[in-house]
């Protein structure tokens, strides 16, 4: 009598831990639009939080495989490579706020990405893939931009007279006479006054123009140790869309190792006050360099280099000593602060290749969830029917076994902050099945020493003491199987494993012990000389 006791105790102890993990669950996905609304965000964070998380597959969201390009790396950073991207992006998407990612890596090269929640693809991928280059360059003077883009005309000009016939110049209009005399410059428009030490290009040369740069020959009319740069973006100068070309160092003064916070800030711009930027605080040693780079170049123009473009280019009005820089254009509040995140975050060690995209929307994800708590709900009442039928009074224990033994799937999954995929479902439907199994064992013994004529109290004891060796066996196998599935497969496949785990302990703590607890209640309390089963 005792001992059954102590069994209640445990039983209720266990099932009131489960009610009390499961009910954040149950209040989470049950909540209307309106009573979320009146909740507030603070208080929905917070029993979101407590709730079991769910899976991309079942509430929408993004999917990304990732390949690291290595080929330009040496061997010892190619070997790491994907070990600091895979950290980065963790970083990254940390920072952005997504509830319950999961970023693995996957083989030697690629790394999965599930964004649970996420519908903007683009600007996830603008928040992963972005290299993150960060660099500050010096832009080369007017005297040397000026005659870089002469020397180019020239030697355009003279290519193309050799390749022409003389009557080709026949007829040739003042304009045609102009754009073969000079290809490049014809095609670039100059606004500022004075000195001239950046061009912009309409948008409809711009492929012109780089052909025209990606020349053979040209790039050895640039000085030395200096390169055309882009600008990030197009802008409307009175009607036309032109983009900045610069001649730019090719060393960086300074690069993003340099920068220690980066933070959205408003006001940067003048010309622009209400468009963010991001203003950068920089380290210790990177204000020092800095400080010491704009006391010897008062005058001139520092280009903020970020993946290979120019986002802004301000002349140097003096010293800086501070340490703070800020990089402005027409962004606005999301482009802000994704490019906030990647420069705390930090450069990715090379570029990343999407290779797989899937995106799942909410209402797919809705559906799944139906569908699979549909499954449930009917395996369940299929199980409960045939152990009703077949065993009849001792099958409504092992249906309430039953029950509780999911209660504590889903409590040991909150509790444990794991994660309920479509194919978790597939395993506590499969759980559902094999929970009973334990109870079938247990009831077969129990009636072979009811046919051997010994009493109701005799035969449970025989029939659970006989049928634990096998259940014990059974369990275990099945058990060590799924923890090789959670160890060495990837996300779905965990996401099953995980379930039919969880599924397997507290099976065996229902059938085991729950239903021996209430046959032990029936035999010290009503002394059956019968057993209905």
């Amino acid at each position: 009598m005792n001992r059954n006791r102590y069994r209640l105790i445990l039983v209720l102890a266990v099932l009131l831990l489960g009610a009390w993990y499961v009910y954040p669950t149950l209040r989470f996905h049950t909540l209307s639009p309106e009573e979320r609304e009146a909740m507030g965000e603070k208080k929905l964070s917070e029993l979101r939080s407590k709730a079991l998380r769910l899976g991309l597959d079942l509430q929408g969201g993004m999917h990304l495989v990732l390949q690291v390009d290595r080929s330009s790396l040496s061997g010892d950073e190619a070997s790491d490579a994907t070990d600091r991207a895979l950290e980065i992006i963790r970083n990254r998407v940390d920072q952005f706020g997504v509830a319950e990612p999961s970023i693995q890596r996957q083989g030697g090269e690629r790394i999965v990405v599930q964004l649970p929640g996420v519908q903007d693809a683009l600007q996830a991928k603008s928040l992963i893939g972005q290299t993150a280059l960060l660099e500050f360059k010096l832009l080369r003077s007017s005297a040397e931009f000026t005659e870089t883009l002469r020397r180019i005309d020239d030697f355009l000009y003279a290519r193309s007279k050799d390749a022409e016939a003389p009557e080709d110049t026949l007829g040739v209009s003042p304009d045609e006479e102009t754009m073969k005399k000079s290809p490049l410059t014809a095609r670039l428009r100059f606004f500022r006054s004075g000195e001239q030490d950046n061009a912009w290009v309409p948008q409809e040369q711009e492929a012109a123009v780089e052909s025209l740069l990606a020349i053979p020959g040209v790039r050895g009319l640039v000085p030395f140790g200096a390169a055309f740069v882009w600008g990030r973006e197009f802008v409307d100068y009175g009607g036309t869309n032109m983009k900045a070309l610069y001649l730019v160092s090719d060393k960086p003064e300074l690069t993003g190792a340099s920068v220690s916070n980066a933070v959205v800030s408003m006001g940067l711009d003048q010309a622009r006050p209400n468009s963010p930027g991001v203003s950068l605080t920089l380290t210790g040693e990177g204000a020092h360099d800095f400080s010491r780079i704009t006391g010897a170049n008062v005058g001139r123009r520092l280009a903020i280099v970020l993946d290979g473009k120019i986002h802004v280019a301000p002349t140097i009005m003096g010293k800086i000593p501070r340490g703070r820089a800020s990089i402005t254009g027409n962004y606005d509040m999301d482009e802000a602060k994704i490019l906030s995140i990647v420069l705390r975050a930090g450069a990715l060690p090379a570029p990343l290749e999407i290779i797989e995209e899937r995106t799942v929307g909410p209402s797919l994800g809705r559906d799944s969830i139906r569908l699979g708590v549909r499954a449930s709900v009917f395996g369940v009442l299929c199980v409960a029917v045939f152990m009703l039928l077949y065993y009849r009074l001792s099958g409504i224990f092992a249906t309430l076994a039953l029950v509780l033994n999911l209660i504590l799937i889903l409590a040991v999954m909150s509790a444990l902050r794991a994660t309920l995929t479509l194919p978790g479902i597939a395993g506590i439907i499969l759980t559902i099945g094999m929970a009973v199994d334990a109870n079938v064992l247990i009831f077969e013994r129990i009636r072979e020493e009811l046919r051997n004529r010994k009493t109701v109290r005799a035969s449970i004891e025989a029939g659970y003491a006989r049928a634990f060796r096998t259940i014990l066996d059974s369990n275990v196998t099945t058990l060590i199987s799924a923890l090789v599935l959670l160890q060495f497969g990837t996300a779905n496949i965990k996401g099953f494993a995980v379930t039919l785990s969880v599924g397997i302990v507290s099976s065996m703590f229902t059938a085991i012990v729950v239903t021996r607890m209430i046959f032990d209640f029936i035999v010290d309390r009503y002394s059956p000389t019968k057993l209905s089963i």
